[in-house]
């Protein structure tokens, strides 16, 4: 009982980061169409939006990734991936989770710290006139959204024993057959 809340809990915050980076999604759209109309309607340039363009995009896809992991989104050998059994299934996502996903996360997100820090530290912006300051913000997105996904690695190795248990075969089902 306490695995499977701690599952669901797990993928309520994946959820969350997922529809943080749709909103992001809404927000890149209307920048990228505010800087179109400002260059091609009004001949200006913005060198803040501009930068702001790869900030969301970054932290779209950053934030992204947990939500990707937690609901099967992320790449594996389907071809025979897809045949094998659920319990099989579940000891490959268990092992590639503990044994790849898990160290090579914490490793980014463990390093990412410093590097949001001293970026913090020296006051870090653009080196563009006109350019975004606090770059340490997009900077310190890294390591949150690298622990968040060590965070939904977990959640999916509580799946995964849960399935090897029997408890639940969630995220192991078989889509069905296309004609």
């Amino acid at each position: 009982m306490f695995l499977t809340n701690l599952e669901r809990g797990i993928t309520r915050f994946s959820n969350l980061l997922g529809s943080i980076s749709t909103i992001l999604l809404i927000a890149l759209l209307c920048n990228v169409f505010y800087d179109v109309l400002l260059r091609y309607a009004f001949n200006d340039v913005s060198i803040a939006m501009q930068e702001l363009e790869w900030h969301l995009y970054s932290a779209i896809f950053l934030l992204g990734i947990p939500y990707g992991i937690q609901h099967g989104g992320h790449v594996r050998v389907d071809l025979i991936y897809e045949n094998l059994s659920i319990k099989k299934r579940a000891w490959i996502d268990l092992f590639g989770c503990a044994f790849f996903m898990l160290p090579f996360t914490l490793l980014v997100g463990y390093y990412g710290i410093g590097h949001a820090q001293e970026a913090f530290a020296l006051g870090e912006g653009s080196g563009d006139p006109g350019g975004l300051p606090y770059r340490w913000i997009i900077k310190a997105v890294i390591p949150f959204a690298f622990f968040s996904m060590a965070i939904s690695g977990v959640g999916m190795m509580i799946r995964s024993i849960n399935a090897i248990r029997g408890i639940s075969e969630d995220g192991f089902k078989n889509p069905p057959i296309q004609h």
